[in-house]
């Protein structure tokens, strides 16, 4: 069985459709460990609710004690390395890594992002969408799930999906869709790479 580990920082709604997934058959791995950077993550309650084991690693410990972020993300790979991942998935996972991480699970780490590759790279992906749909300039969005490399969201596309803006739309409507997407096209993005099929 291939181990999978994922890492998290909020509500774990990614992480309970990798959870659904592999409780119906349908993930091609087991998913050993959930970690994650916030001490209040609901993602971590999902986990404990699946049985799973799980981890709280902050950045704020290494901040607090004069330690840098490489001395965080260099730790946090040893520390995950020691559980011998076949694949490490980012569901929500809000931390830039470093190479110091990066380097040490080559073709192994990968990304959930809620936009198309070469579009709205970085954090509030979402939001910047609904802003350039209702100003015109945006008819569709998307998600993509990647391989995750130094430069953030620019990693080789596994999966991709577009997502439409619609009329009407308020935020929460394209926030929804965009969602439901996600937790579709995640469990079949891990169980194609776990599968060795990425085309």
């Amino acid at each position: 069985m291939k181990n999978i580990i994922v890492l998290i920082s909020g509500s774990g709604s990614n992480l309970q459709a990798l959870i659904n997934a592999e409780q119906q058959g349908g993930l091609g791995g087991h998913i050993s460990l959930v970690v994650s950077n916030k001490k209040a993550a609901y993602g971590l309650e999902r986990a404990a609710n699946a049985a799973i084991p799980t981890a709280v690693r902050t950045l704020k410990q290494y901040k607090d004690a004069g330690k840098s972020r490489e001395d965080y993300d260099r730790d946090l790979a040893e520390f995950i390395a020691s559980h011998s991942p076949d694949l490490i998935v980012l569901a929500g996972w809000m931390h830039i890594l470093s190479p110091a991480f990066i380097d040490r699970f080559p073709n192994k780490i990968i990304n959930l992002h809620p936009a198309l590759p070469g579009e709205l790279d970085g954090a509030h992906a979402i939001e910047r969408a609904y802003d350039e749909f209702k100003a015109g300039t945006r008819t569709r969005t998307g998600v993509m799930v990647h391989y995750v490399i130094p430069e953030v969201d620019k990693g080789s596309p596994i999966l991709i999906e577009q997502v439409p803006c619609k009329e009407g739309d308020l935020l929460e409507d394209l926030e929804s869709r965009i969602h439901s997407v996600e937790h579709e096209i995640l469990p079949r993005a891990v169980k194609q790479v776990l599968q060795g099929s990425t085309d």
